[in-house]
């Protein structure tokens, strides 16, 4: 089954293209099934980009998804159009009545920020303890991922020295993980930030277990089973060519980037960049779709009464 998204949504041309299966409204109002309602809260200036980086993943499964795009109230993005986000955005007081499946927290480039200094920081609080009565699952990324299991638990999000920027190896902790299925005992995920979470901190909370992590750049995908979430503190969604786009941006503008390591055929940037993650990124989000389906209510009011 495809995802379905407005037909007039830049990702849709692009997915259909890719070989996404896409679904328009009139075709989906045909089929007699209820699809799973997945919000994603795009916190991302490029908003065009990362919608259909995770439309992407999303929709690959053999589920009919129904995609609603949301967005903080009263923040206003500034690299995407006022008529793109009036047309198929929403904003969180406007869906907060609603029920969801699931819902992906996208990252932000706020990172350097405590937490309490972010504008929308009141907003998002409110928005991580609605998913507590509104969300069957809930997928943190990134900086979205920090947000929550700081909001959670506590635990602090740390300075890097320099910025954590390539692909790096990961390992698989947990090969029970319905999360994890399929996946190979190690394999390389881009990494893009400036933080870190340290896992001796997460140790010391109990009920968080860590299905992913790597030597050089820590603790990469964590289970919050009592919260119903994940947190994933690197990149599966990016494409091919994003990491590279933010190394020719800090080129351009003359700030200090490292090469992204294990990226570039010999880490030369003059090189095509290679993409290694990309079978681990669809079994990820397609294990989490599919644990959602298998565990999520059939009446959408019973989310969150448990």
């Amino acid at each position: 089954m495809p995802i379905k998204i407005p037909e007039d949504l830049p990702a849709f041309d692009i997915l259909q293209h890719e070989g996404v299966m896409v679904m328009s409204e009139a075709q989906a109002a045909r089929q007699d099934i209820r699809p799973l309602q997945i919000g994603l809260l795009n916190l991302m200036p490029k908003k065009i980009q990362t919608e259909t980086q995770f439309a992407r993943l999303i929709g690959a499964t053999p589920l009919q998804i129904e995609l609603t795009l949301i967005r903080m109230t009263e923040h206003e993005p500034k690299n995407t159009s006022a008529e793109h986000m009036e047309s198929f955005y929403r904003s969180f007081q406007d869906i907060r009545q609603q029920k969801f499946d699931g819902l992906v927290i996208t990252g932000a480039p706020i990172e350097h920020l405590p937490f309490d200094q972010v504008t929308y920081w009141d907003e998002m609080v409110e928005v991580m303890d609605w998913t507590q009565t509104n969300v069957h699952s809930t997928f943190g990324v990134c900086w979205g991922g920090m947000a929550m299991i700081n909001h959670f638990h506590g635990v602090e999000k740390h300075l890097l020295a320099k910025k954590a920027f390539g692909c790096f190896r990961q390992q698989n902790l947990a090969h029970a993980s319905p999360y994890l299925r399929g996946f190979s005992d190690d394999f390389v995920i881009p990494v893009s930030r400036w933080t870190e979470m340290r896992q001796a901190e997460i140790d010391r909370v109990d009920g968080l277990v860590t299905l992913l992590a790597s030597d050089e750049v820590g603790p990469c995908l964590i289970e919050d089973a009592d919260h119903r979430a994940l947190y994933i503190f690197n990149h599966f969604e990016y494409d091919s060519g994003t990491l590279k786009e933010e190394y020719d941006r800090d080129i351009a503008n003359e700030t200090a980037i490292n090469v992204p390591l294990n990226y570039y055929h010999n880490d030369d940037p003059t090189q095509k960049p290679e993409n290694r993650w990309r079978s681990h990124a669809h079994l990820l989000y397609g294990n989490w779709i599919n644990q959602i389906y298998q565990t999520t209510p059939y009446d959408m009011a019973k989310i969150g009464a448990a």
